[in-house]
């Protein structure tokens, strides 16, 4: 109970709503005792008086902001109704989170929308994780309970429970898909794929759509799935309870029957079906009762599909699924036979004998027509000894129709049930333990309640029972551990209210009774209760307006039954003889469903017959078993079952009735927790002490309040100590020997006097800084206003001489001007003249100039004629030889052209590329044209206006000269002039430099214009010139991104053809396996117990056993539980072959290869694998037959295009070239391309007439050339080939091995294999290379977890792989003359060592991240690389462990930095050591940084606890060390930081300010890595760890996603990283120097002296 110290001014407090029935309100004044009202505001504004007299009392208190979205209902500091009903919803709808922790109950809310929250991605995160440190999940209980099975080897249930619609079955399938992902098995047979198959079939038969859900199950199930020792699903079995039979024949409005029945009518128009003689929906009885007969988003026809193949994977074969539709569609036509009554008063029933319903009913079953015409309208009696026929009326005889329909679909059901349990029961072990998944229908009350919701509810009133004492008993552990006593808790058992129902002269046995009686009723059933109950059990009431119903007080509600048809469904009987006819039925099995033994009783497996038969004969009447006696015990079978597990909890809400994605309806919401039990955990433990804390934790967060201490002890007795002080009631609290407990409240409590104590301590440390300030204010405004006073009388003394300065430079500035003015006036006359003389000198040059190059001109023609008629007798005489040259090398050409016909996939984009090329040639000539044209038009108008202006220059020049002539003339005629004259002298000079002036203007003016012209000109040309640079820069942009194009398509081919790799290794691992289980029973039928030889080899004497012998290693346990189920590798169609015989035949492949194997998958796989060889084969030819097409087109345009081009034109040119580069690019594409083509072949290692081929081909090709003689090359006898392998590479020690210098075993096998080639021997080259390739890989298989002896033979194999590709026949040696080619084509040797390359590559970083993942989350996330950064605070929890959750196990010791950089250096070290190229070093931990990044950033996603502040700096600290690491090792230019920058944002995503739209808007931009889910996951999570700190508020979480929208368009809802994505790994060619016998130290440990040199 809350204290009412805690009610006062300003808390938030809940009150009772009718609508959302709990609101919040805020207190307006504090409550006092006696207080009759409490005065609230509630959030709407509104004013009232709340009355706190009993029985209302106190209003409930809120919880602190910062508990709001808690992922753990416990964890709250007050448990009430409210508060759990509030929590919910924030984490429904604002942070889209639908499961919630109550203790050890997970909450799952159905969200009416698909969640991208269940990939393998997801499972990958919870697999291996503890459940307290992982966001809720339903994989986080599945976890829970597998890691509980595998450390307790105790059996587990975990139990689902709801009502229709809340999403059971959905979270069964999920929970089952966990297990059948961390327990499957890649190297087995796929049960866990048959435990997955069995859910369609499930849901087919047992599901159907009802107002409350589409997809509802009505019947409940227990599935046990059964794990070996090693922890993988080996089998499992189904247990069904209380199947909804009356639904085959009545569907209520708005609801259908059994999906099964739409299914097939959906499908009827398959070939197969059509004998069913099916029709639509519609138009059967059973099947249009309920107007709706579609389920939107749904396709029946593909359901089918899917039953169908889930059967299939289930063993049953196509002839037994046909005759389950045969029954199935009797069913459906049963309904529609017409009974129609005669006689009188309709006391008798016939049928119509052309019934065709009836026909095809009787047909489909094998059964006679009329007979069952006859007993369907009849039945017998017997009276006195005798039997007699009695007919029936219409309406019994529809009854006893709908009655056999319902015992027919129920033993088909319980048939398929027992069908499912022998295809999952376990074959080759006894389950060492188990999990049980119960998916149960939840407590129900409808306005009419009858049979079917008695024993539902009567079900659940167990499970609360159950799940009452183990939640009681949790407590009292807790309670026991501690040393507190545990007997104040008062526990109500519901244990009267199941008495009454099942106890002796219970409802049951009263019911059951009643069904003896000859003539029992409803009516004397109810009055029988009323007698033995009314008065004695306090759970059992009478209603007020009715004698033929009674009430029950269950856990939940209170529930009133009709006892109409109680009787009936409790006997649940059907007549003898219509039974008897199916019984001698011609389908097997419609005989086998209706055999003797199936009348009554239980099966021990599957589900309970709830039917009993009804016959004439009394003999078989004790053998009636009744629905509810049966029900009874199935019920206690079920609950022996989960007491004898360790049971899990997982309670589905339904969130609203209107099935909309989102939407919280309160109201339904705490029906469904008052039902389910949820607030019945809360009552538990707010009943105890709810509230627990560490002495530890308690110190650091109310050390305030306590005295300090220093030691452990001194913690313990401070807080044992100062708490009576702070709580006076010792009923409150309560100390235990490491925790102490508070009831409920406590903690609010003593949040209020910490608040308290540092409220004071601020007001105290306000005033003191406040003080402090206001002294300093003071002390600033005194020496302010000196300093003014200074300024003040500076600034008018600085006046004073600015105006005496001001008043002398008037005067100089006038005296100045007046000078300026006179002289400007002089030097424009002056310049003038001088401009004019130049112009007249410039003409004169200029003149001059233009004959020079007249003559020049001339001279340069007639050089340039004469030169082309010498060309022109050149050519002619050029193309005659030209011609005999093509003649010449049409031969060379033609052979050329065969190693030009393999094109790379890129080709296809260059010719995209030069497509529109002559089009915007043509457009960009088009406008150069234009603007030349424009350009000469202003050029032609500037010279016009040039000649203008010299000829009006020389008109004034001659006048001018005119004028100077007459002045000398009349100078000497009269030297003496007069003053007259003198002024007309003078008046003529003015007007003369008047006219000047103003021809001087008018040339400045042309001068100006032409400047613009010519500016105008420039701007145009670098117009020109700009447009021709963009269109080139987009032309080079386009190649570059067809380069990119191209270059990204083969590094997904790439990747492909290594996943492809990676499955066929995966595949002859498990033919080796087979082989040896096969070889291994055949040496044990033939020898029995007889010892084998160590040197007797186990293989089969096959041309390519070592092929085969060689198998990668196994992958590890954590790699094993991380198989996809959806893996297609685990597939295996055991039972029907024909389809690929159809394609063997298809492909033209023989089948006498494979005859010789034994055993059946054995020779399944061989063959399996020969198809998709041959497929692949085939593919490669016509998409090589579709690339020489497209090559030849292409160039066959840029032919064209070159002819028409003119070979002066520079862009043309340009072009050409452009194009030539990137076709050498393409060639070299081309052959990368025609390489891994070749790769992709597997023939030449499965096929077992491997030799004879390549006899056959030594055979018929020519004899190859006697290549020159070769020194310093080494011998090897073919005897000692063998021993040379042995010695060389699979029984060399590991010690050894590393002390060998890099490469040594990959020369020494060349020079071998080149002494061979040397020898004109093919045949032992070829065996050379295969055995060393063999060897090799048994070499990586026996040291499988070595990470140095991995890099050995990834060098070796890398190294011996360059030496044949450079000595390769098909190799370019134009450049080094003294290599001399191999006779020998060795190509199939380079592509096995390429995949070779690859296998080792792959386990190499298999080793690394075997080791590195179980270190990677506690070191990058939980390790203190930053001393006493996480525990500096202490966050506002209750403190309180989840019941029933272990422990978190013990971190691995070392799991810090230092040892991921450790695994990395040790990985560095290895490849360095064998001095393997810096790109492939660059590529490894490109992959490795990538696992570290997406597991991190993963395990961040999901965990609240790592959301926070200082978390986040210590996050980016260790990555910093990361990237430190790589700069240090020169790694971090090969893509491997990149791969870190999602954990690299989301760590500044933490530690960024997180309150306005700026801090929004700034935090997308920095986040371009994450995706928006992400982000918002972040925010969501964060959890602030101190007072500090604040919470993410919901309005800055909307401003992002809003935010988030428009960058998020277009990028798939990703929450999580996939860590199982693998990048392509590239072998670069380095051609390696030349290998000679005498440079190589072969140590004499290898023992390989039997080689001689030569």
């Amino acid at each position: 109970m809350a204290t009412t110290e805690l009610y006062t001014k300003g808390a938030c407090v809940w009150v009772p709503d009718p609508e959302a029935v709990w609101v919040s309100a805020q207190l307006l004044q504090d409550y006092r005792s006696g207080d009759q009202h409490v005065l609230i505001r509630l959030t709407d504004g509104r004013e009232m008086e709340y009355p706190v007299l009993p029985p209302a009392g106190l209003p409930p208190l809120g919880n602190p902001d910062i508990l709001e979205g808690e992922n753990d209902l416990t964890a709250l500091t007050f448990l009430h109704e409210p508060a759990v009903l509030h929590n919910l919803r924030v984490r429904f709808l604002d942070y889209s989170s639908i499961y919630t922790y109550c203790g050890i109950v997970l909450v799952a809310l159905n969200p009416y929308e698909q969640l991208p929250i269940y990939g393998e991605e997801v499972i990958d995160a919870y697999s291996g994780q503890d459940m307290a440190d992982m966001e809720p999940h339903i994989f986080s209980v599945a976890e829970e309970a597998y890691r509980t099975m595998i450390r307790e080897e105790k059996n587990q249930s975990i139990i689902i429970s709801g009502e229709s619609g809340s999403g059971k079955t959905v979270s069964a399938k999920f929970t089952m898909r966990y297990f059948a992902v961390v327990g499957g098995a890649a190297q087995q047979t796929s049960v866990e794929e048959k435990v997955l198959a069995s859910n369609p079939i499930m849901e087919a038969i047992g599901n159907a759509k009802t107002t409350r859900n589409d997809n509802s199950s009505r019947f409940g199930k227990y599935i046990e799935i059964g794990f070996g020792h090693k922890g993988d699903i080996i089998g499992a079995n189904m247990r069904t309870y209380l199947l909804e039979k009356s639904r085959v024949v009545f569907q209520a409005a708005q609801e259908r029957n059994y999906h099964i029945f739409y299914q097939l009518c959906a499908s009827r128009d398959l070939p197969e079906l059509r004998t069913l003689k099916l029709d639509i929906a519609e138009n059967f009885h059973y099947t249009n009762q309920g107007q709706d007969v579609h389920i939107s988003d749904t396709d029946d026809v593909v359901e089918l599909e899917r039953t169908r193949n889930a059967f299939t994977i289930l063993g049953v074969h196509p002839d037994q699924q046909m005759e389950i539709f045969r029954i199935l569609a009797a069913i459906l036509h049963l309904g529609n036979v017409n009974i129609q009554a005669s006689g009188r008063g309709g006391d008798r029933s016939y049928i119509d004998a052309k019934d065709r319903s009836l026909d095809i009913f009787a047909k489909l079953l094998g059964v006679e027509g009329t007979q069952m015409a006859q007993w369907l309208c009849h039945r017998r009696l017997a009276v006195g000894g005798e039997m007699l026929v009695k007919p029936m009326t219409g309406q019994q005889a529809n009854e006893a129709r709908d009655a056999l329909a319902k015992h027919v679909y129920e033993q088909l059901f319980t048939w398929t049930v027992q069908s499912l349990n022998s295809s999952l029961r376990a074959h080759r072990e006894q389950p060492k333990s188990f999990i049980g998944v119960l998916d149960i229908y939840g407590f129900e009350t409808f306005d009419r309640n009858s049979f079917e919701q008695f024993c539902i509810n009567y079900a659940n009133e167990k499970l609360q029972q159950q799940f009452n004492r183990h939640v009681f008993q949790l407590e009292q552990e807790e309670y026991l551990r501690e040393e507190l006593p545990w007997n104040r808790i008062e526990f109500s058992d519901n244990q009267p209210c199941i008495a009454l129902i099942e106890g002796q002269l219970g409802l049951l046995d009263l019911l059951d009774e009643e069904c003896r009686m000859p003539k029992g009723s409803d009516e004397n059933w109810a009055r029988k209760l009323y007698d033995h109950h009314l008065k004695h059990s306090p759970h059992f009431r009478k209603p007020r307006m009715s004698n033929s119903a009674f009430i029950i007080v269950h856990f939940a509600d209170m529930v009133q039954y009709e006892c109409d048809g109680f009787l009936d469904k409790n006997r649940d009987t059907v007549f003898e003889e219509p039974i008897n006819i199916l019984r001698a039925s011609q389908s097997e099995l419609v005989a086998e469903l209706f055999q003797k033994d199936s009348g009554g009783g239980s099966l021990p497996n599957s589900s309970l017959a709830n039917g009993s038969i009804r016959s004439g004969k009394r003999a078989h009447r004790e053998h009636k078993l009744t629905v509810g006696f049966q029900f009874r015990q199935s019920l206690q079978l079920l609950m022996d079952t989960l007491n004898s597990t360790t049971p899990h909890y997982v309670r589905c809400i339904k969130s609203n009735d209107l099935k909309q994605p989102f939407l919280f309806d309160p109201k339904r919401a705490v029906q469904q927790l008052r039902a389910c039990g949820v607030l019945e955990t809360i009552r538990i433990s707010a009943a105890g002490y709810p509230s627990r804390w560490t002495y530890e934790e308690f110190y650091a967060r109310y050390r305030v309040l306590l005295p300090s201490s220093d030691s452990k002890d001194d913690v313990r007795r401070s807080c044992q100590s100062a708490l009576p002080d702070l709580i006076p009631d010792p009923e409150q609290y309560c100390f235990g020997k490491t925790k102490v407990f508070f009831r409920a409240g406590q903690v609010a409590v003593m949040e209020k006097l910490r608040g308290d104590r540092l409220h004071a301590a601020g007001v105290l440390i306000q005033s003191r800084v406040r003080g402090w300030l206001q002294r300093r204010h003071y002390q600033r405004l005194r020496w302010a206003t000196f300093i003014l006073q200074r300024y003040i009388r500076g600034t008018l003394a600085r006046r004073l001489a600015w105006s005496l300065r001001y008043t002398r430079a008037a005067l100089i500035i006038q005296k100045t001007y007046r000078m300026l003015a006179v002289r400007q006036l002089y030097l424009a006359i002056r310049k003038a003249a001088v401009k004019i003389q130049a112009f007249i000198r410039g003409t004169q040059a200029r003149r001059i100039y233009r004959q020079m190059l007249t003559e020049r001109a001339v001279v340069f023609l007639q050089a340039r004629v004469r030169g082309w008629l010498a060309r022109c007798s050149f050519r002619r005489i050029r193309a005659a030889v030209v011609l005999m040259q093509c003649c010449v090398r049409r031969r060379a050409a033609r052979k050329e052209l065969l190693h030009l016909r393999a094109e790379a996939r890129s080709v296809e984009k260059y010719r995209e590329l030069n497509k529109g090329m002559e089009v915007k040639l043509m457009q960009l000539q088009l406008r150069a044209d234009q603007q030349a044209r424009e350009s000469a038009s202003l050029r032609e108008t500037l010279q016009a206006e040039r000649e203008a202006h010299s000829c009006e220059l020389e008109q004034l020049r001659s006048s001018l000269l005119k004028l100077q002539i007459q002045l000398q003339e009349n100078a000497n005629s009269a030297p003496l002039l007069t003053d007259k004259q003198e002024e007309d002298r003078r008046r003529a000079e003015e007007k003369a430099a008047q006219e000047i002036l103003q021809l001087t203007q008018e040339i400045q003016a042309l001068r100006v214009e032409r400047d613009s012209l010519e500016k105008e000109r420039d701007d145009l040309a670098i117009r020109l010139q700009d447009q021709e640079k963009a269109l080139e820069e987009s032309r080079q942009q386009t190649v570059v991104q067809a380069d990119a194009s191209a270059r990204a398509e083969l590094d997904e081919e790439r990747r492909r053809y290594q996943s492809l790799l990676r499955e066929f290794t995966r595949l002859e691992q498990r033919y080796d396996n087979l082989r040896d289980m096969s070889l291994f029973t055949t040496n044990e039928r033939s020898r029995g117990h007889r010892r084998t030889d160590s040197s007797v080899s186990l293989e089969p004497p096959s041309p390519v056993s070592s092929s085969f012998s060689s198998s990668p290693v196994f992958p590890s346990p954590e790699e094993v539980r991380r198989i996809s189920v959806t893996s297609p590798t685990d597939r295996r169609p055991w039972r029907d072959e024909q389809p690929l015989n159809i394609l063997m035949e298809d492909m033209s492949i023989a089948k006498g290869t494979a005859e010789s194997m034994k055993g059946e998958d054995l020779r399944y796989a061989y063959d399996a694998v020969r198809v998709a060889n041959k497929f692949l084969e085939r593919q490669l030819l016509s998409q090589r037959a579709q690339w020489e097409q497209e090559i030849s087109d292409l160039r066959r345009k840029l032919q064209q295009a070159q002819d028409r081009n003119t070979p002066g034109d520079p862009e043309i040119n340009d072009l050409t070239e452009q194009v030539v580069v990137r076709e050498q690019e393409c060639v070299r594409l081309r052959r990368e391309l025609k390489e891994l083509k070749h790769t992709v072949s597997l023939r030449g290692i499965l096929s077992y007439a491997g030799v004879a081929i390549a006899a056959s081909q030594d055979a018929t090709s020519p004899a190859p050339q006697k290549s020159q003689m070769l020194t310093g090359l080494l011998e090897c006898r073919k005897k000692d080939e063998s021993k040379l392998i042995k010695q060389l590479i699979t029984d060399v020690r590991a010690e050894s091995l590393l002390s060998l210098p890099p490469g040594l075993a990959a020369r020494v096998l060349f020079l071998c294999i080149r002494q061979a080639d040397c020898s004109s021997d093919q045949t032992r080259v070829k065996g050379l290379c295969s055995a060393a390739v063999s060897g090799i890989k048994i070499a990586l298989k026996k040291h499988g977890n070595d990470l140095d002896v991995t890099a050995v033979w990834l060098k070796n194999a890398y190294l011996l792989k360059d030496l044949l590709n450079q000595h390769s026949s098909r190799q370019d040696m134009r450049g080094s003359e003294e290599l001399v080619p191999l006779v020998t084509d060795v190509q199939e040797s380079v592509r096995a060592l390429s995949d070779l390359c690859i296998q080792a590559y792959q386990q190499l970083l298999s080793i690394s991240e075997s080791r590195l993942q179980p270190i990677i989350v506690p070191a990058m996330l939980e390790s203190e690389t930053i001393p006493g950064l996480a525990g500096s605070s202490v966050k506002l929890t209750s403190g309180r462990k989840r019941a029933g959750s272990d422990a978190r196990p013990p971190v691995p010791e070392g799991a810090t930095m230092s040892a991921v950089l450790r695994e990395l250096s040790a990985l560095h070290t290895a490849l360095s050591r064998q001095d393997l190229p810096s790109a492939l070093q660059e590529q490894a931990f490109h992959q490795l940084m990538y696992l570290l990044a997406a597991t991190t950033l993963n395990s961040l996603l999901l965990r609240k606890d790592m959301c926070c502040w200082n978390r986040g700096l210590q996050i980016r600290y260790n990555v910093s060390l990361l990237e430190e690491w790589l700069r240090s090792r020169s790694l971090q230019t090969g893509g491997a930081v990149t791969t870190l920058e999602p954990l690299i944002q989301a760590a500044q995503l933490l530690q960024m300010s997180k309150k306005t739209e700026a801090d929004g808007q700034a935090m997308v931009q920095a986040c371009n890595a994450l995706t928006s889910q992400q982000v918002v996951k972040i925010l969501s999570l964060y959890t602030p760890q101190s007072d500090l700190e604040e919470r993410v508020t919901l309005n800055f979480i909307r401003i992002v996603q809003g935010l988030l929208k428009g960058c998020s368009e277009g990028q798939p809802p990703q929450l999580l990283m996939d860590v199982r994505r693998v990048f392509p790994v590239t072998f670069p060619y380095q051609p390696p120097p030349q290998v000679s016998a005498a440079q190589l130290e072969i140590p004499e440990s290898l023992k390989i002296s039997f080689l001689r040199r030569v």
